[in-house]
């Protein structure tokens, strides 16, 4: 049974930090701007990833870290949508919610932001010095530079900037998305291409969820769902959810729509860096979540389950 919701009048569930509010906040603008005579609220919500912050993400487990507390307001009737920054979003949802639509995805590049401008990976000093709360940086960065030293970085984007500034660290890595919402552009030393680093599924896109039977915001969803974003994340998701990876894993995905054609490229690395495995194909954009898990499959046969295997072992054993 579908449940009745005023039909002037929805409300966003949001994290409290700057850029979670940014872009619920954007997300508002847009279906105001949709629907003259719709009323939008903001609610702010504690979730446990943002109470943990002296804890690596890859220590804590990562299963709704960072919407649990968002979906548990969805399903009481709270909230009408949550925005997500999709790349916190897991992808198995708990029965009764649903990814409903995704913005129009912001430059996914990873940026370097350091104490100097002009630096780029590739002229970082010998033995630098740089932190990263993901796993999936680390494992690229190491590849690329095993002489790096890799520090661990949890915080919201204003913090961590901070945080590099009072410290001995030459640089810390951000997301290009969240550090140009926020206007923050003048701490980027350099763009870092995704032929060096791949992006994290879902990554400059916001993934709004709701309810399965609020049919109204379902419907007024479908107004600002970007369907080329849409499609591209699909295919990312659906890859993540066969390697059944996470914070855990060090796991980089990155899909585009070109001419009716979705193409997808897809890295495991080890935590160390040392081994890699990354592959590309490109298929078509009716089955997004076949060529997702076609491409996981092409990945663990060439060996990436050794990597998953050894991780999830390892992780089971502490």
């Amino acid at each position: 049974m579908s449940r009745i919701v005023k039909k002037n009048k929805l409300v966003i569930g949001s994290r409290g930090s700057e850029l979670a509010l940014w872009q619920a906040k954007f997300v508002k603008t847009l279906l105001e701007k949709k629907y003259k005579n719709l009323s939008v609220e903001l609610k702010i919500i504690n979730t446990k990833g943002d109470k943990i912050l002296d804890i690596a993400l890859s220590k804590i487990g990562d299963k709704g870290l960072f919407t649990k507390e968002l979906e548990t307001e969805l399903l009481n009737g709270s909230i009408d949508i949550a925005v997500h920054s999709l790349k916190d979003l897991q992808t198995e949802l708990p029965n009764g919610l649903t990814l409903a639509a995704v913005t129009k995805r912001h430059p996914v590049q990873d940026v370097l932001v350091a104490k100097k401008k002009g630096i780029t990976i590739n002229n970082l000093p010998n033995g630098s010095i740089i932190a990263t709360g993901s796993l999936r940086r680390r494992s690229q960065l190491l590849h690329l530079r095993p002489d790096l030293k890799i520090e661990e970085l949890r915080g919201n984007v204003p913090t961590r900037i901070k945080k590099l500034i009072d410290s001995n660290w030459d640089a810390i890595i951000l997301a290009r998305a969240g550090v140009e919402r926020l206007k923050l552009n003048k701490y980027i030393s350099s763009v870092i291409s995704i032929k060096q680093i791949l992006p994290a599924v879902g990554q400059g896109a916001l993934g709004i969820e709701t309810r399965t039977d609020n049919l109204f915001a379902l419907k007024v969803l479908k107004k600002i769902n970007h369907e080329k974003t849409f499609l591209a994340v699909r295919a990312e998701r659906a890859l993540l959810k066969a390697l059944e990876g996470g914070c855990q894993v060090p796991i980089g995905a990155y899909a585009s729509v070109i001419s009716g054609s979705i193409s997808l490229e897809a890295l495991v690395g080890s935590i160390d860096g040392t081994v890699t495995f990354r592959k590309k194909i490109i298929g078509n954009v009716k089955s997004p979540e076949k060529l997702g898990q076609k491409l996981a499959s092409q990945l663990l046969k060439a060996g990436a389950s050794e990597i998953l295997d050894y991780i999830y072992r390892k992780d089971r054993s502490k």
